[in-house]
């Protein structure tokens, strides 16, 4: 007898295949399922960037009011840009000095105390409070904290002045850093320190030789968070500056909305180029985010 119907002549079925989607080529609903999920992933993430759009948007329509934006710029107006760079590019000069600023002062003291704590406190039995007081002070609201640092400004002659401010803005960073850091530093091998030392390093050869070289992606990461703090503070910048002396671009902006002005196209300008550095800073590291933010969750 020949061959049976659901085979061919060299023994093959010819019953209709399974493919990767499900039988008879029907997507299966785990494929189903997956595009639903990237579905709705596209459908957040449109929304989330919808305000990022229509600020550049409205800044490219040189539009005085919001209610009469058009959808998409058809016609460019770069009358708001020219607004932003010719009044603002100073005060953007004042934010990348007190952000820089607060970069260096967080890392400098924030990376030896984390040190310090990732040999410390798994150590010692009471360790732990130290860590929960610092989770603590990220609870304390920045107002409070504003009003705290005017009275001892005035004391002390930092009201306007970018000292003042960088300090300001690096008591939000440190505790931070410290605890971005730390939970990467406490996972460093101890042989590694006890080797240097029987070597005959230092303590600060050790930090500086072997702990800050395997912590370079919370370095970085703690720096670029430090910065993003320091670089859209307002409520430093507003509480701590009386005058014109210095005006960081977060309190400048606003100049161009209030009673009787409202240039919303300036407005929208001067965000978008003062979310020009922020976004640069995070494409350029964010590989070195990626690690360190999930670096101390692995042992």
């Amino acid at each position: 007898m020949s061959s049976a119907t659901n085979t061919t002549v060299n023994g093959t079925s010819s019953a209709p295949r399974r493919t990767a989607n499900g039988a008879a080529g029907v997507p299966s609903r785990h494929g189903l399922a997956s595009r639903l999920r990237t579905a709705f992933g596209v459908a957040v993430v449109a929304v989330l960037l919808f305000p990022v759009y229509w600020m550049v948007n409205t800044s490219l329509q040189g539009s005085e009011n919001l209610l009469s934006t058009q959808w998409f710029p058809l016609h460019l107006d770069l009358d708001g840009y020219r607004q932003a760079i010719d009044s603002q590019l100073g005060n953007l000069g004042t934010s990348l000095v007190i952000a820089s600023g607060a970069v260096v002062v967080c890392l400098a003291v924030s990376a030896p105390a984390a040190y310090g704590l990732s040999r410390t406190t798994v150590k010692l039995p009471g360790g732990g409070v130290v860590m929960t007081l610092l989770v603590i002070t990220q609870m304390i609201p920045g107002i409070v904290i504003a009003n705290g640092l005017f009275s001892l400004y005035n004391d002390l002659g930092l009201i306007n002045s970018h000292l003042g401010l960088i300090l300001a803005d690096a008591s939000l960073g440190v505790p931070f850093c410290i605890l971005l850091m730390r939970s990467f530093m406490v996972n460093i091998p101890s042989s590694l320190v006890e080797a240097a030392k029987i070597d005959g390093a230092s303590e600060f050869r050790v930090f500086r030789s072997i702990i800050v070289p395997l912590s370079r992606n919370s370095l970085v990461t703690a720096a670029v968070f430090a910065f993003l703090f320091a670089w859209s503070d307002f409520m430093f910048a507003l509480t701590l500056t009386t005058g014109d002396t210095v005006v960081p671009v977060t309190l400048s902006m606003y100049t161009f909305v209030g009673a009787h002005t409202q240039s919303w196209a300036a407005l929208m300008a001067t965000a978008t180029l003062a979310s020009i550095p922020a976004a640069a800073l995070l494409v350029l590291a964010q590989r070195y985010i990626a690690a360190g933010v999930t670096g101390g969750a692995v042992k």
